[in-house]
């Protein structure tokens, strides 16, 4: 490909240039959530921040499958082999079928994507829906002698494959480290060893959730759906796996040690993570209480915040820092985002006023496309990015101003790059069309009534001129009167 995007890959804990194996096909896994309760700004982050690598991927000319699962069984409350599974106890405490819980809350998920602009993913499997491929993978790896039966469970024999490969190659942690931060729990007794993790687990009777296999009657470990459905729907070997940081340790280790203890060989070639959002330096999760959902932060009915904010909003305010970067809410860092929006958008609305010279002076718009490119490719740089365009921004006020000239062409480029890097590859977005329509309306009345004010000015009534000028203003007009006519801003 013509631009070289470098990514940095978890793995190997350096930034690399990203080579797909089966060009121009790409094949992405990305972990989605566990859908038993409102999506809050957690999820929001990995969403984004793979829907940014989805679509520059394609803009790049690639062929993306893209799959994002849903975890609808098998997440125990304390993300280890112990406790209700989630979505069960949820559906419990509800009094509902556990799917009634999955269906009510991946719709608002989903709802919720759409309304930060966060595209489909190519495919998206149910962990339900894949125990069959779950059972067989669970099949592969007793038979290659790298897990145990147990009282009608089936565990991973971590030390047996720590001997013959290395467990921790991803987070780094030695098996001595794993052993010493290890709890026990209820039910461990069933392991040969404390940080051996379930690949099946077998269903006490109050267990709703449950499906036959050759073992007993139980569900998958929350780590098998990943391997198995990354293995149908990608391949033994594919490009991407992205997910939190969170996910690191325990899920994508035990994934890639699934995957090697089933086939020999890791199964995916970049792993990719965004770091997380924290209150107050502390994760958000629903775990630890302090979350705030979407629809809180688009409604603004939580007590932490101080208004309500857009979805583009909160869109911006992620996209202002690097995916590997933590990113600490506060209302004040969302205002500033707000604000930053409103200026970049406004600015992008202003390039269709601005009249094209003969040449470009004043002001240097030659470079920006591949300044813009350069940031993208340096691990989906978009801070950098989003100043490159606060950079443009800058130069069509300056044109708006009259205080530069640009030619038809540059004119014309400066517009292309703001909708490609803006729109299609930030994913960025301005009002609905009905807002759209009604904003073009109100600004053709505005022109209107300025016009009339330059046939008042021209025939010297004054008090006309001050009044239309006065009265917009105190609605919130800012009119700056130039030597070819006016210019108007609305100060929101």
């Amino acid at each position: 490909m013509e631009n070289q995007l470098i990514i940095y890959n978890t793995l190997s804990r350096k930034k690399e240039p990203f080579v797909p194996l089966h060009a121009p096909h790409v094949g992405m896994y990305v972990c989605g959530p566990t859908v038993y309760g409102d999506a809050h700004l957690g999820h929001a982050r990995p969403a984004i921040t793979f829907d940014i690598l989805f679509r520059y991927l394609k803009h790049l000319g690639y062929k993306v499958r893209y799959v994002r699962n849903i975890t609808d069984v098998g997440h125990l409350e304390h993300d280890a082999d112990d406790g209700e599974d989630k979505i069960a106890k949820k559906a419990r405490l509800e009094q509902l079928e556990p799917m009634e819980v999955v269906q009510y809350y991946l719709i608002r998920y989903h709802q919720a994507m759409e309304a930060l602009n966060v595209l489909p993913p190519s495919i998206e499997p149910h962990a339900s829906g894949h125990i069959i491929e779950q059972i067989q993978l669970v099949e592969e790896i007793l038979k290659n002698g790298y897990a145990y039966e147990s009282q009608g469970s089936v565990y991973f024999d971590v030390a047996k494959y720590n001997k013959d490969h290395h467990y921790g190659v991803l987070s780094g942690r030695n098996l001595d480290d794993v052993l010493n931060t290890t709890r026990e729990l209820d039910g461990q007794e069933e392991k040969r060893n404390p940080a051996d993790f379930a690949l099946w687990k077998c269903a006490q009777p109050e267990h709703i959730m449950r499906w036959p296999s050759p073992w007993s009657n139980g569900f998958p470990g929350w780590h098998c759906e990943c391997t198995a459905m990354g293995r149908k729907y990608l391949g033994e070997t594919f490009d991407i796996h992205g997910g939190g940081m969170d996910l690191i340790f325990p899920h994508h280790e035990c994934e890639i040690a699934q995957a090697v203890a089933s086939e020999g060989h890791q199964m995916v070639r970049y792993w990719m993570h965004n770091n997380m959002i924290t209150i107050n330096g502390q994760k958000m999760g629903k775990s630890l209480g302090n979350f705030i959902t979407l629809e809180e932060f688009f409604t603004g009915s939580n007590p932490l915040l101080t208004q309500a904010y857009s979805p583009m909003t909160i869109r911006f305010f992620i996209l202002q820092a690097h995916y590997r970067s933590t990113v600490d809410f506060s209302n004040e860092a969302l205002q500033a985002a707000e604000k930053g929006l409103e200026r970049l958008l406004e600015g992008i609305k202003n390039i269709d006023r601005i009249t094209p010279s003969k040449v470009t002076s004043g002001i240097e718009p030659a470079g920006l496309r591949e300044k813009c490119y350069d940031a993208m490719n340096d691990d989906l740089n978009t801070p950098i990015v989003i100043s490159h365009l606060f950079d443009a921004t800058r130069m069509v006020n300056t044109l708006v101003d009259k205080k530069a000239t640009i030619s038809a062409e540059d004119l014309e480029e400066l517009k292309s790059v703001f909708h490609l890097f803006a729109f299609d590859i930030l994913g960025l977005k301005e009002g609905g069309e009905n807002n759209a329509a009604r904003e073009e309306a109100f600004g053709k009345v505005v022109d209107m009534l300025l016009e009339e004010r330059m046939k008042a000015k021209a025939n010297k009534d004054w008090a006309t001129s001050d009044k239309i000028r006065d009265n917009l203003a105190a609605l919130g007009f800012e009119v700056k009167d130039t030597k070819d006519g006016f210019t108007w801003r609305l100060n929101k």
